[in-house]
């Protein structure tokens, strides 16, 4: 099954698990398109397609949404598995950010939708997101959060071909 994980990522570690995914899934029919760099991949070549964002101060990364609603008649063609990279440690506040990044009729028809977790890269961000970041999160270093079991769910919702 020829799959695309599309993407878009602020910092990197969105980057990063869609590359852990692709990894795990284990096909080397799998291509990584990044959509800030790539804004219009044809879907037409793949079964499936995978899409994750960054949330970013709260908000997704706004193309993914706008591709998502741009391509949703050939989604809806696809197997579809969504995912999101982020701070947030509630559950309830993970719900409403994947609410807000995809479409509800994708949301409905996802295969696997899975919160991933994400970090904090201080090296990479100005001094202002460094600022925001330090006053609300109380972290003082770069650390890393990525949900490695959620990524493994992710992969074996997304593999099971009774629910396809």
């Amino acid at each position: 099954m020829k799959t695309a994980i599309l993407f878009s990522s602020k910092h990197g570690t969105t980057a990063k698990v869609a590359t852990i995914l692709a990894e795990k899934l284990g096909d080397e029919n799998i291509n990584l398109i990044n959509l800030k760099t790539e804004t219009n991949p044809n879907l037409d070549a793949y079964d499936a397609v995978i899409l994750g964002t960054a949330i970013y101060a709260g908000n997704p990364i706004k193309n993914i949404k706008s591709f998502a609603i741009k391509n949703l008649d050939k989604l809806k063609s696809k197997k579809v598995g969504l995912f999101t990279c982020g701070m947030d440690p509630g559950k309830e506040k993970q719900e409403e950010q994947m609410k807000a990044s995809f479409p509800e009729s994708l949301l409905l028809q996802a295969k696997t939708k899975q919160y991933l977790g994400g970090e904090f890269i201080f090296e990479d961000m100005n001094f202002f997101e460094r600022f925001i970041i330090k006053k609300i999160s109380k972290a003082e270093k770069s650390i890393s959060l990525i949900h490695h079991e959620n990524i493994k769910k992710f992969v074996d919702e997304f593999k099971d071909e009774e629910n396809t």
